[in-house]
Order: C-alpha cells, then sequence, then structure tokens
C-alpha cells in the first residue's frame, strides 16, 4: 500500500479572548484555581457570525495553501466535530460546497475529542488503499455554546477553534507509520451532553433555557485519561516498530496541564518534548491537536522529517493515537 500522511495544515481560532480574570466575574472562580488545575490562561469564545461551519471553512482553506493543493484535487473531506450547526446537512458538506471542492465525497465524524486524530487515520487508509488521493481532515468546534457558565468545574474548560490537515500520498517511509484505537462505552456517563430529544426524562445537564450542556465527572475522566494517553501511544510506537525515545515531538489532546504532565511522568518523556497551547486556548476538542500541530509547524518545533505523535483521549470514552513521520 502507499504511505500517507500530513502534507499540509491551517487553523483558525476566534478573536474574542475570555481570560481566567473574566471569568472572575461570570462565575465563583479565581485565575489562581484555574491556573494550578489546569494550566489554562486563556480561550477563545466564537462571536456569532463564527460558527463551526465558519470557522471549519477558513481552516481547511489555511490548510490547502499550506500543502499547496487546490480544492478540486480534494476526494474526501472528513469533519470532526461534537458541535454542528446542523445536524443535517453534514458540517463537511457546507465545507465541501464553500471551498469549491466538486470531487469530494464528505462525512462528519463524532468521536468527541479523539475525532481528529480518528479523522487523520481513516483518512490515511483512504490514501494507501488508493481509494483516493487527496483528504481533507478537520477539526472544529464551538464548545462555548454548551457550557454552562454556572458550573465552575467545566466552564473555565472549554474554548472554540479550528484546524485541519490535507493528507495525501508520502514518499515510503514518511507518513502513517503506526496508530492505535480504542473505546470504553462503560464509562460513556462520564463525560456526556445530552441530545436535544433526549431519551433522559430529567436530563442531568441542562441550564435553565433549555439547551443541553456539558457534563463531566472531572476525576474519574482524568484518571482515565492519563493511564489512557500514555497506553495508547506505547501501542502505537510498538506497532510502528519505534520507542519512544525515537520519538521527536509528542501533540496531546489539549485537555488539561496535568493530565499531560502525569502522561509524560509515564511515559519517562521531558515535558520540552511535549507541545502544549492549552494555556492559550483551553480544550477545543477535536480542534484541539490540528490547531497545536499547525502552531508546532509555523514555530519550527515540527520539521520534516520528525516523528510526531499525536495522542487524544474523549468523550465515549473512546481514545486515538497516530505516529506519524513528516
Amino acid at each position: 500500500m502507499r504511505s500517507a500522511g500530513i502534507v499540509g495544515l491551517g487553523s483558525y481560532v476566534p478573536e474574542k479572548v475570555l481570560t481566567n480574570f473574566d471569568l472572575e466575574k461570570i462565575v465563583e472562580t479565581s485565575d489562581e484555581w484555574i491556573t494550578t488545575r489546569t494550566g489554562i490562561k486563556e480561550r477563545r469564545v466564537a462571536a456569532a457570525h463564527e460558527t463551526t461551519t465558519m470557522m471549519a471553512i477558513e481552516a481547511a482553506k489555511a490548510a490547502l495553501r499550506d500543502a499547496g493543493v487546490s480544492a478540486i484535487e480534494v476526494d474526501l473531506i472528513i469533519v470532526a466535530t461534537v458541535t454542528p450547526d446542523y445536524f443535517f446537512p453534514s458540517t463537511a458538506c457546507q465545507v465541501q460546497h464553500a471551498i469549491g471542492a466538486p470531487n469530494a465525497a464528505a462525512f462528519d465524524l463524532l468521536v468527541g475529542c479523539t475525532g481528529f486524530v480518528y479523522g487523520v487515520i481513516t483518512a490515511c487508509q483512504f490514501i494507501q488503499t488508493g481509494a483516493v488521493n487527496c483528504a481533507l481532515v478537520i477539526g472544529s468546534e464551538t464548545l462555548t455554546r454548551i457550557v454552562d457558565w454556572t458550573d465552575r468545574k467545566t466552564c473555565v474548560l472549554f474554548g472554540d477553534g479550528a484546524g485541519a490537515a490535507v493528507i495525501a500520498p508520502m514518499p515510503e517511509g514518511r507518513g502513517l507509520l503506526g496508530f492505535d484505537l480504542g473505546s470504553d462505552g462503560s464509562g460513556g456517563p462520564l463525560l456526556k451532553v445530552e441530545a436535544l430529544q433526549s431519551c433522559c426524562e430529567i436530563p442531568t445537564s441542562v441550564v435553565s433555557n433549555g439547551r443541553p450542556t456539558i457534563y463531566m465527572n472531572g476525576n474519574e475522566v482524568f484518571k482515565f485519561a492519563v493511564r489512557v494517553m500514555a497506553d495508547s501511544t506505547l501501542s502505537a510506537l510498538q506497532k510502528a516498530g519505534l520507542t519512544v525515545d525515537q520519538v521527536d515531538l509528542i501533540v496531546p489532546h489539549q485537555a488539561n496541564i496535568r493530565i499531560i504532565d502525569a502522561a509524560a511522568r509515564r511515559l519517562g518523556v521531558p515535558m520540552d518534548k511535549i507541545f502544549v497551547n492549552l494555556d492559550r486556548y483551553g480544550n477545543t476538542s477535536a480542534a484541539s491537536i490540528p490547531i497545536a500541530m499547525d502552531e508546532a509547524k509555523r514555530s519550527g518545533r515540527m520539521k520534516e522529517g520528525d516523528v510526531i505523535v499525536a495522542t487524544s483521549f474523549g468523550a465515549g470514552l473512546s481514545w486515538a493515537t497516530f505516529v506519524m513521520r513528516m
């Protein structure tokens, strides 16, 4: 099979910045409390015109420019999101039309924070088998629209944004080297947002305006995340025939600095080999890793030929890791 990997990256984040000090005026919390427990200092909040679809479109355009690829060359579009503007049409179909990609099949992927990694691995399979020649994978989220702003344990965590990657054939020895995917549905109740037509008689996470919001059992999700990020990384590396020492950079899901630090200790990896930008964006779910990868590339932290690990955990509960030589 052909080698396949990321040949272009792009991102979009809203203009509005919401700092911890701003949150002190909204809910009973403090900059010290948030920073100590999460590492987050600020997050972006989408304006009315900055929809999930709009941000996905802008991130996609940026990734195509970075790859030097025309939209007409794109055969497949996958959008990972838990905050679509519509149940249908899919966000991916709207992106397909907006960027002018008439040859592209398009669908959405709903796997929570692991969505982008799932999407990249899925797109690589299409490329490797020769089914398509160019794919676009996007993570786009407007999570601030589904947080309960009276819940200080969750509202401080999330932000909005979008990131995208162009997936295409690569020379042998580069691209996707190994991956690990997994899920544990028994943990689903630990991290959830109920649907508008909820099956629950009394929804557990609905604010006064009737809109479903995020519910999370933070302690249990924390323990799960630390374990699966380390285990999934080691599994993916083993499949790639590599060791942790051969990795140039790890790009983890940007949820909580304590989770990242604990996972790094389990792996025996120094923090200078891990890319972190959650202090500026918070948890942007499926957009987290592509935004971080785009920043890592533009800042020189991720270069051609580097071995990169992207690892994530999220609702489902689910986890996903890929190992890639850029």
